[in-house]
């Protein structure tokens, strides 16, 4: 368990939509802020189609660099729906989750950014990969 999760996650109090960057600002009341691009949320949906139903069943998300947020939603006190502008909206974001994902930024985003290299994939859904031997 990380460091993060052991301990309960702030809760923001002001969360702002950034179209034109297609970025999300959660702001917490030490002004803490946190800029999440659009794409890093789409990428790490905690929603059972990106990470499948298990360990070692997630699905890379490839193609998402132009991607938006159309929507947001409270679900309850503990959380966000995210509606996302290539139709996907089924990924819970609870504040623990969202705080982590703002805490391990740079970490996660160079995981993925690996993921996609060693799978021969790319963030742009214009730009297909071939790979040629081994």
């Amino acid at each position: 368990m990380n460091d993060t999760a052991s301990k309960k996650a702030p809760i923001p109090t002001g969360i702002e939509l950034h179209q034109r960057s297609r970025t999300l600002e959660l702001i917490y009341s030490d002004d803490e802020r946190h800029e999440l691009s659009c794409e890093y949320l789409r990428v790490y949906s905690p929603s059972a189609e990106v990470k499948g139903h298990g360990p070692g069943q997630e699905v890379l998300q490839t193609g998402k660099i132009n991607v938006g947020i159309n929507a947001i939603e409270a679900v309850g006190n503990y959380a966000l729906q995210l509606f996302f502008s290539d139709d996907h909206d089924t990924g819970i974001f609870s504040w623990e989750y969202l705080y982590e994902l703002s805490q391990n930024k740079e970490t996660y985003w160079q995981n993925y950014l690996e993921r996609l290299s060693a799978d021969g994939a790319t963030r742009d859904p214009e730009i297909q990969v071939v790979k040629i031997g081994n």
